[in-house]
C-alpha cells in the first residue's frame, strides 16, 4: 500500500477519477510489477548467464593462467632470433614484411624463423606439455 500512496502522491490523481478504484488498479499494477521483476532475479540467479555481466569461471581463470606459464616456459626455450620473430608475428600481429623491416633481415629468413619456432612450440606441446616438465 505505501509504494501505491508514494505513486499517487509523486503523479498527482487525474482529474474526474474514482480514487478509490484507481489506487487499488495502481496497487494490483504495483503487485505485478514486483512478482515479475522478483521472477527474473531468481531466474538470473539459478542461471548465470542471463546475468547483466559476464560470469568469469575461477577454473577457466586458473587454467588460463597456467597455460599462459606454460607458453612461456616454452618461448624461453626457443632460440632469440624464433622468440623474438614469433613473439613480432604471432603476439603483436605484425605481417611478416613488417617483422622483416623490424629485424632487418630478408623476408624468407623470417617466414623459415617463424617456422622452426612454431615446429619446436608444437612439438613441446605435443602431449599437451612442454617437454622437460615433470608429469
Amino acid at each position: 500500500m505505501q509504494s501505491t500512496v508514494e505513486r499517487v502522491l509523486e503523479r498527482g490523481v487525474p482529474d474526474g477519477v474514482d480514487l478509490r478504484p484507481w489506487m487499488f488498479k495502481i496497487c494490483k499494477n504495483l503487485f505485478i510489477d514486483e512478482r515479475r521483476a522478483h521472477a527474473v532475479r531468481v531466474r538470473a540467479a539459478t542461471r548465470p548467464e542471463l546475468a547483466d555481466e559476464g560470469v568469469v569461471s575461477g577454473e577457466d581463470v586458473a587454467l588460463g593462467e597456467l597455460t599462459l606459464r606454460e607458453v612461456d616456459r616454452a618461448m624461453a626455450l626457443l632460440p632469440d632470433e624464433q622468440r623474438l620473430v614469433i613473439s613480432l608475428v604471432a603476439v603483436e600481429g605484425l605481417t611478416y614484411r613488417e617483422a622483416a623491416e623490424v629485424l632487418e633481415t630478408p623476408i624468407g629468413t623470417v617466414m623459415s624463423r617463424l617456422a622452426r619456432a612454431r615446429a619446436t612450440l608444437a612439438q613441446q606441446f605435443g602431449d599437451g606439455r612442454p617437454k622437460g616438465e615433470n608429469k
